[in-house]
């Protein structure tokens, strides 16, 4: 079973994955969606097709339009958000959104291009599950957590930037 990193109570841990993913819509329609995540553009094709389904997760590319979404997306278990290469940082903006301005507090998920240098960046815009690319090391990993005692300025996980918390402000 593949494995995934997952913060749980503030403590990023090594899981099992119990859920699948489907990367095309092709593969989403022809399989049955419990314990799958599926493209968000086959979830929108499900919704305006008015077919009902039990999708409980959905996968979000940097290209895809989800705002327009959000309000079927709050019944979600899952959202994953992808990071189809290590460049592309649009996934960053789309977390912060998700938990920010659409208060999404289900599992947020990073998949795709997910290394380890990133994963603490990825935390701070509330990400809280890590699928970490195959070809890489999960144990070693979860130990970018600890790189950084101090974080300057304010995210999703802490606001306050360094200066307001030394003052007490």
């Amino acid at each position: 079973m593949p494995k995934i990193i997952r913060i749980n109570a503030g403590v990023p841990q090594v899981m099992d994955d119990d859920w699948e993913l489907v990367r095309a819509a092709e593969l989403a329609s022809a399989c049955e969606p419990h314990r799958k995540i599926v493209p968000l553009s086959y979830f929108r094709s499900m919704l305006e097709e008015h077919r009902p389904s039990n999708i409980q997760a959905v996968w979000i590319s940097p290209d895809d339009d989800f705002e327009s979404l959000v309000p079927e997306l709050r019944s979600m278990k899952v959202i994953a958000v992808d990071f189809p290469t290590f460049r592309d940082g649009r996934g960053y903006s789309v977390a912060t959104l998700l938990r920010s301005r659409y208060q999404w507090d289900g599992e947020l998920r990073a998949i795709g291009d997910v290394l380890r240098d990133q994963l603490n960046y990825m935390r701070r815009c509330g990400f809280d599950s890590f699928a970490v690319r195959a070809d890489k090391d999960i144990d070693d990993a979860i130990k970018s957590f600890n790189h950084y005692s101090v974080k300057y300025q304010g995210a999703v996980d802490d606001p306050l930037p360094l200066f307001r918390r030394r003052g007490g402000l």
